[in-house]
């Protein structure tokens, strides 16, 4: 599936629709370079999913945790990482395999570490201005 942001205004829409073709899925990997939107639709995707809490980017903390009505969101940032002993040291396992949903940036600092099955979130930028995210189930 591709989908194109041209503005703000649009990420509700974006974010109802990841959610739909993620069907049960719960763990998400976001692709894209530095500053390509990924945290501002997690941003999006937490709020849709009813938190409350304010969604920020976990590059310091690795993981930041959001209460939501259907239980507990989790939100991933691995640019820090410096290998993947890292994110085990973090038990990121327990937070992957709990059945709740997790947003993952950066997931390429672990390959060897992913799910066998997630939804994956590529996005672009296509003339500095729209965001292009082509979206894939993987192993679902």
């Amino acid at each position: 599936m591709e989908l194109r942001i041209s503005h703000l205004g649009e990420l509700p829409a974006v974010a109802r629709e990841l959610i739909l073709f993620a069907g049960d899925a719960r763990v998400f990997l976001f692709y894209g370079e530095m500053g390509a939107g990924k945290t501002t639709l997690i941003k999006q995707l937490c709020a849709l999913l009813g938190s409350e809490d304010t969604a920020s980017s976990p590059t310091f903390s690795i993981v930041n945790e959001y209460k939501s009505g259907g239980g507990v969101i989790f939100h991933f940032d691995f640019y820090r990482l410096k290998d993947e002993s890292e994110a085990m040291d973090l038990g990121y396992e327990d937070y992957f395999y709990s059945g709740n949903y997790c947003f993952v940036e950066w997931p390429e600092k672990i390959p060897n570490l992913l799910p066998e099955s997630y939804v994956e979130v590529a996005i672009t930028v296509d003339f500095g201005l729209t965001r292009i995210v082509r979206v894939d189930r993987v192993g679902i």
